[in-house]
């Protein structure tokens, strides 16, 4: 039977591979582990295979979670990447390490207005509707820029980059497409004046893709874990 440590070494594999491929260094590329509807007891295997990097869809399922492990909390940073109300604002800014999913201003606001403190800088980043479907979240890329620059001077947040979800692809190239306007317009924004360090692009299906236009974190869950609860 497969185990979750196995999962882990796997999939560093294949992303080590992957950017062989693309001849870059290895440590420059992340995994998160996507662990919605995933159990704690799975999160705490995988750290134990050497993960420390965990991503959750859901504010109230990752802030149980985040509770059920605090004996690792020193160690584990937890990444909300699935959309974000505007209610669930202050829950998240209070708990979390990371947001990918900030596609509005008035969100970032509220993010930034509502961070203690005593914790340092909330990591952001802005979600991008790379692929123009009218069923993702994200914010236009031609409105990126404006929306960037605004959330880069709010305090208590730290704009670390952009994220996407691209429309699924069959092909190599179909794929790379996507992933490599989001890098351009990531470059944009650095030649702009924004000192960004993460593109946070790619999932199991498209990981070797997202790794050759440039992606420094990967999202994987089901490579990691199995198939999710329904």
């Amino acid at each position: 039977m497969t185990t979750i440590s196995d999962n882990v070494q796997a999939t560093q594999t294949r992303l080590n591979r992957a950017c062989s491929a693309a001849r870059r260094p290895g440590d420059t590329v992340a995994l998160l582990a996507v662990s919605k509807r995933q159990t704690a007891e799975a999160v705490r295997q995988a750290h134990a295979a050497g993960l420390c990097a965990f991503g959750e869809n859901y504010v109230q399922e990752g802030l149980d979670k985040i509770a059920a492990l605090a004996d690792l909390r020193a160690v584990l940073q937890w990444h909300l990447i699935g959309p974000l109300q505007s209610n669930k604002t202050r829950a998240v800014a209070e708990t979390f390490d990371w947001v990918h999913s900030v596609d509005r201003l008035k969100t970032a606001q509220r993010l930034s207005e509502q961070r203690p403190d005593h914790l340092p800088p909330l990591n952001v980043c802005l979600q991008v509707n790379i692929s123009g479907e009218d069923s993702k979240s994200g914010v236009a890329p031609a409105d990126v820029p404006a929306l960037a620059h605004a959330v880069a001077a709010l305090p208590r947040l730290r704009l670390r980059g952009l994220m996407s979800i691209p429309e699924p692809a069959d092909t190599l190239d179909a794929q790379r497409a996507p992933h490599r306007a989001l890098r351009l317009l990531f470059d944009q924004l650095n030649t702009e004046g924004l000192a960004l360090d993460t593109l946070s692009m790619g999932m199991s299906a498209d990981l070797e893709a997202a790794v050759a236009e440039g992606a420094t974190v990967v999202r994987i869950g089901t490579a990691i874990f199995g198939a999710r609860a329904a």
